[in-house]
């Protein structure tokens, strides 16, 4: 077992002020577990999303969908998110699929959206470095600008903060996203993470392990790799 976190992070503004959409982060703990410091830090930000969720009822309430934040917390518990909600939704018939639920209410740009403080990119790279951990940019296909020289600018910042790997292998990457991703990772010496994405019923077409149709093969070799590059960079 590999302790671990996804984290979701704001890069910054586009020139017209608008909300840009959130940049995953992974964080791998692979010598020792993360520092209390990031674990408050993290706490913080749990309390951040417990308001959301408070402010995401009251807004469902006031669009005459009748729902309670204890009902979805028998879900999601100490770490209730949106897709509690969907499932929520689905159940009582507001709703006929999760897609639908963050379609109509729960996307960023839906009727019930609420949005929720979350860290900076930048800050997000620096804090799991500074906690033990070693970061990672999550699944790039999903970049709003995804073309190889936006995401080699991109790079070029994070690795300034910290940023020491890249995943490149993912449930959502082609083949061509992948050959490009492992191309970056060479040419700024990143450490190649990887990992199918699976998130339960949350994802159904994900399997754990190997991904949509067997397309994610992730060999132990890979995270070998993670630990001795790791171990490298800390002693230089």
């Amino acid at each position: 077992m590999v302790c671990g976190i996804e984290l979701s992070t704001r890069p910054d503004p586009p020139p017209d002020g608008s909300r840009p959409p959130s940049v995953h982060l992974l964080g791998y703990f692979l010598r020792e577990p993360a520092s209390a410091g990031f674990r408050q830090w993290i706490k913080g930000h749990q309390d951040s999303r417990r308001e959301r969720n408070r402010k995401l009822i009251a807004k469902l309430n006031s669009l005459g969908v009748e729902i309670t934040l204890e009902e979805v917390q028998v879900l999601g518990k100490h770490l209730t998110g949106r897709p509690h909600f969907a499932k929520v939704l689905l159940r009582k018939g507001y709703v006929k699929t999760n897609q639908e639920a963050f379609d109509r209410y729960l996307a960023d740009n839906a009727s019930a959206s609420v949005e929720r403080e979350e860290p900076e990119l930048v800050e997000g790279v620096r804090r799991i470095r500074e906690g033990g951990g070693m970061p990672s940019l999550a699944h790039p296909v999903r970049l709003p600008e995804r073309d190889r020289a936006s995401l080699a600018k991109l790079l070029r910042t994070l690795i300034d903060n910290g940023l020491q790997g890249l995943e490149v292998y993912h449930s959502e990457h082609g083949p061509e996203d992948t050959a490009l991703y492992k191309e970056l990772a060479a040419q700024f010496r990143l450490l190649e993470t990887g990992g199918t994405d699976f998130h339960g019923d949350n994802k159904p077409s994900i399997q754990l392990g190997t991904g949509k149709d067997h397309n994610v093969n992730t060999p132990y070799a890979l995270l070998e790799n993670m630990r001795r590059g790791v171990a490298e960079m800390a002693a230089l």
